[in-house]
């Protein structure tokens, strides 16, 4: 271990490590049909992905959460864990995503951490699925409150010992940003998710990689400064 101090890199999952729009899509279309809603379009689906499930919903349906947007949540879970299938076609990983992660847990100065909308379920099935055993610390929607609340942020710190401004977020949501912002960290963009980079930058995205490899100089550079 270097004099360096440690860095923290939290990494959200969906529209991040997973393109999972599509089985989203699916499944929250099922859920509003089933509850005699109109179906909302990919977009608008994309537009709330990094939200936890039932803001997610409460956001689509334009209110606040209630007891039937409580309800919809438990159906979209059962809806999801039955149309899931072979996580590999239906939350495959972004191209580059396994080696970037794979570099970065070798350097002994930067710690990898998850910070997502998704249940500890799902999150256990995704990393199981890939062998992914890099994330020292993992916070979900069952641990903390949704995005861009910074508790996620402030807890993976407290539980690894790095201070915010030696933390960095990285992510392809608005939410991702301010929830960095708010937590008074670093906020990396990546532009092959579901919001654009413009939207990032306005959000509070201080720099914005277009493949993930990118974020290796980046990091090390930080780690090395």
């Amino acid at each position: 271990m270097s004099d360096t101090p440690l860095r923290l890199a939290l990494f959200d999952c969906d529209g991040t490590l997973v393109d999972s729009a599509f089985t989203i899509q699916h499944v929250m279309t099922t859920v509003f049909q089933q509850f005699s809603y109109k179906e909302p379009s990919l977009d608008e689906t994309e537009r709330v992905i990094g939200l936890s499930l039932e803001v997610a919903i409460a956001e689509l349906l334009k209110r606040p959460v209630d007891d039937e947007i409580l309800e919809m949540a438990t159906a979209y879970k059962q809806n999801f864990a039955k149309f899931r299938g072979d996580i590999s076609f239906t939350e495959p990983l972004f191209p580059g995503i396994m080696e970037t992660l794979t570099t970065l847990e070798q350097n002994d100065d930067i710690l990898l951490g998850l910070v997502t909308g998704k249940t500890r379920l799902a999150v256990d099935k995704i990393c199981e699925a890939y062998k992914l055993h890099c994330f020292i610390t993992i916070k979900t929607a069952d641990d903390c409150p949704s995005k861009p609340d910074p508790a996620m942020v402030l807890e993976s710190c407290k539980q690894t010992g790095v201070s915010p401004d030696n933390t960095f977020v990285i992510g392809d949501s608005i939410y991702d940003m301010q929830m960095a912002k708010l937590a008074h960290a670093n906020a990396i963009g990546v532009s092959w998710g579901y919001h654009t980079p413009d939207a990032l930058k306005e959000a509070g995205a201080g720099t914005i990689v277009r493949e993930p490899e990118e974020l290796i100089p980046i990091l090390e550079r930080k780690s090395n400064a």
